[in-house]
């Protein structure tokens, strides 16, 4: 009896032992956690990871979505230390300024995409070659403006010399000193020069739109980058709890095996459950920095940037009912379908310029200016108008070779146009599936998260009872561990298939 009674008293003792490091856990993961740093290149900045003093709660509740209106915050990480500062944005095209040494940036999703907007190379290019392609349409407006230039001539030739070679004629050469000007002006073309203007208007209005497209893309980028960053975070901080719990057991089993009522068995089990954890938060570590890495490179700078990601929490909405609807609006609404059909139309109207090659270029021809000095051949003052037609008669085919490969070009565009808008389709389907499969992903990983809660106590206490065995209750652990993993990367998948879909329509 009073053997029995000893082992009582030591498993209560345990057990109270147990509970009070929990609520030790619960009390320091909410009021604060420490700053894990990362050694890094002396032009970096290394990334703040927050991690908990101690362990984490031995049954964390799953989080549900918020139903207020009141949005909830929620920061990744979060230094003690170190003052936050907002981003400065500067000139688009220019690489963004490093903050301070010691401050970190405090970034919201829509924060990150107007740095992006602002900052991103590619964004740049799409703008530049779009301002281009302007100058295209100018370029080719000119040939329906005059041409005029000035010339200023001094000849000192031979007396009474020709020009022998070169040409059919044979102009006399006489020492001058002349300056006057000269002007052309197309009459008529039948339509080529006002074909090409049209196909260089719907050309740069195609770059407009596929610059759209590219902020787009850039912005969806920036999303997933963003959430993946706080995805990583979350896990990470579940990977922190999970050693800090795990250790707990670990210490309370080495004493329970000290005191001969554990097995070595049980303290070795709980060893390798522990290291197993401490692999999920390396791991949960790497995939962190590396997400921070991949968010500075799409917001422009060319370092590792210290961000301190806010994500605000918002109530998760059904998707919509009726994809077909969708599919409609997208294929009316995306800007990269709208520049392959201004490229067809424009294909289409340099087709037709191209068969205008073959009909005649009729210009009209001036010229005006004084001769000051020469040998008294020449009267001082000369003028001439005059009008010259063009009529191509062969060429070696050349023309027509050309119209040719014009009609073949504005054929391929408008398959193009067809290819993409069968796409737009398959892609608004698709987006349109995974959002309903994520947003009922949800639901069942918080029911599994609850259900892993339930066998975790439940074989918690089977073991402080003597009830079960160490595999029993590790594996209630794992399961626990998994089903928070679930939970959270379901939640962030969710968010992630919002944007997709929001890309596929045209909106992003």
């Amino acid at each position: 009896m009073r053997k029995i009674a000893c082992v009582i008293g030591t498993l209560a003792l345990a057990g109270q032992m147990y509970s009070a490091d929990k609520t030790q856990i619960q009390q320091q993961t909410t009021t604060g956690t420490v700053a894990q740093t990362q050694t890094a290149p002396p032009d970096q900045t290394a990334p703040q990871v927050a991690q908990p003093t101690t362990g984490m709660p031995t049954a964390p509740s799953p989080q549900t979505p918020p139903v207020s209106q009141t949005p909830v915050t929620q920061t990744a990480p979060a230094v003690p230390g170190q003052q936050t500062v907002p981003g400065q944005t500067p000139p688009a095209g220019q690489a963004p300024a490093p903050p301070p040494p010691g401050t970190m940036q405090k970034l919201t999703v829509k924060d990150a995409e107007t740095l992006a907007i602002k900052n991103n190379p590619r964004i740049t290019v799409a703008r530049l070659s779009a301002l281009a392609s302007h100058q295209v349409t100018r370029e080719t407006r000119s040939g329906l403006l005059p041409t005029s230039y000035v010339d200023l001539t001094g000849v000192d030739a031979q007396e009474n010399s020709r020009i022998g070679a070169g040409a059919l004629n044979n102009p006399v050469l006489y020492d001058r000193g002349a300056a006057g000007i000269t002007f052309q002006q197309l009459l008529t073309d039948f339509g080529r020069t006002t074909n090409l203007l049209s196909s260089s208007r719907l050309a740069a209005k195609a770059e407009d739109e596929t610059s759209i497209a590219t902020v787009q893309e850039i912005t969806l980028a920036v999303d997933a980058a963003f959430y993946g960053a706080l995805q990583n975070f979350a896990l990470l901080k579940v990977a922190d709890e999970t050693v800090a719990e795990r250790q707990i057991v670990v210490d309370r089993v080495s004493a329970l095996t000290k005191a001969k009522l554990k097995s070595d068995l049980d303290l070795s089990f709980a060893n390798v459950d522990l290291a197993q954890s401490k692999l999920l938060q390396l791991e949960a570590q790497n995939n962190y920095n590396a997400s921070l890495a991949a968010l500075s490179a799409i917001l422009g700078y060319p370092n590792l940037q210290n961000f301190e990601l806010v994500d605000t929490a918002e109530e998760l909405k059904p998707p919509e009912p009726d994809v077909e609807s969708l599919i409609r609006y997208a294929e009316s609404n995306r800007p990269d379908l709208a520049a392959l059909q201004y490229s067809y139309q424009s294909s289409e109207k340099f087709r037709n310029a191209e068969r205008d090659l073959m009909r005649p270029t009729v210009s009209a021809l001036g010229t005006l200016g004084s001769v000051p000095f020469d040998t008294g051949h020449l009267e001082p003052w000369y003028v001439a108008v005059g009008v010259n037609v063009s009529i191509p008669v062969f060429n070696g085919f050349l023309f027509s070779a050309r119209a040719q490969e014009a009609d073949l070009r504005a054929r391929a565009a408008d398959q193009r146009t067809r290819d993409l808008a069968n796409a737009i389709s398959r892609d608004v389907r698709t987006a349109w599936l995974d959002e309903n499969r994520t947003y009922q992903r949800v639901s069942v990983t918080k029911q599994e998260l609850q259900q892993a809660n339930l066998a975790l106590d439940l074989a918690q206490t089977r073991y402080n009872l003597g009830l079960g065995n160490i595999v029993e209750f590790t594996q209630a652990e794992l399961q626990r561990t998994q089903a928070e993993i679930d939970y959270t990367a379901a939640q962030y998948d969710y968010k992630m298939s919002e944007e997709r879909l929001r890309y596929e329509l045209g909106n992003h």
